[in-house]
């Protein structure tokens, strides 16, 4: 029988590349999202080489969440693998410019629809046991500051310590976590924050070689299929063309 992967943000980038990288693989598949066109087309896609379950599934709701994994068929229900994925990034500008509705779509994405996933499937990962994992997305933001990441940043420091403490709280029961924290990768990632606009969006890109979605697919499998005894508390991967820059110094 093949292993279970949920992921969710299936429709593009990360989430989308990790459904691929896992079914060519052999695992059966659970691809979840919000645009249906793409979550059918890439259920297709996969089809014809695992089983694949498709939710049409916006995370920010704890009780359709619910629902899906109580509702998930038999085939499906062992999940050995959770894959938090579903994310933005909003409004690139400086938080006093920023509206407040863009705020909290950050905030009920990135915080409470991971917490709303992972709760509904903590009981299925713990009943799976040794060797299940828990691979939260997460970002260097959630490390390091820089202009116009403000709440986005915060929320990935959210995923950095949640991931954290989940180590501490499912000590003993075999299931892993880990929070994977990518650098700059080139996915619909800009053209969302930027609302559409792909000049601004492509700029981000221009001139360098960012992560593609495939790099970071392929270290959440590194992580997924490591041996059951080890776990791996957090990577932080970025392309060798990202570093650190100096502190910011205003001047009259």
């Amino acid at each position: 029988m093949s292993k279970i992967l949920f992921v969710t943000g299936a429709t593009s980038g990360f989430g989308a590349a990790t459904a691929r990288r896992f079914a060519r693989d052999g695992w059966s598949v659970i691809i979840s999202g919000r645009r249906l066109e793409r979550l059918n087309a890439l259920a297709d896609e996969l089809g014809a080489l695992v089983p694949v379950h498709p939710l049409k599934l916006d995370v920010q709701d704890a009780e359709a969440v619910r629902q899906a994994v109580q509702s998930l068929p038999a085939e499906f229900r062992r999940v050995h693998t959770l894959v938090n994925n579903a994310g933005l990034a909003l409004a690139p500008a400086a938080m006093q410019q920023v509206a407040l509705s863009d705020l909290h779509t950050m905030i009920n994405t990135n915080i409470t629809g991971v917490v709303n996933v992972t709760h509904a499937l903590l009981p299925t990962l713990i009943e799976t046991g040794a060797g299940a994992n828990i691979i939260n997305i997460g970002s260097t933001a959630g490390q390091w500051p820089y202009p116009g990441s403000h709440v986005y940043g915060a929320s990935k420091a959210f995923i950095k310590q949640f991931s954290y403490n989940l180590r501490c709280d499912l000590l003993g029961t075999g299931v892993r976590v880990t929070d994977l924290a990518p650098g700059i990768a080139e996915t619909e990632f800009s053209l969302v924050r930027n609302r559409g606009d792909r000049t601004a969006a492509n700029a981000v890109y221009d001139g360098t070689v960012p992560l593609s979605p495939d790099d970071v697919a392929d270290q959440i499998a590194h992580i997924a299929n490591l041996p059951d005894h080890i776990n791996i508390n957090r990577v932080e991967m970025v392309p060798v063309r990202q570093a650190w820059g100096p502190y910011e110094i205003y001047r009259e």
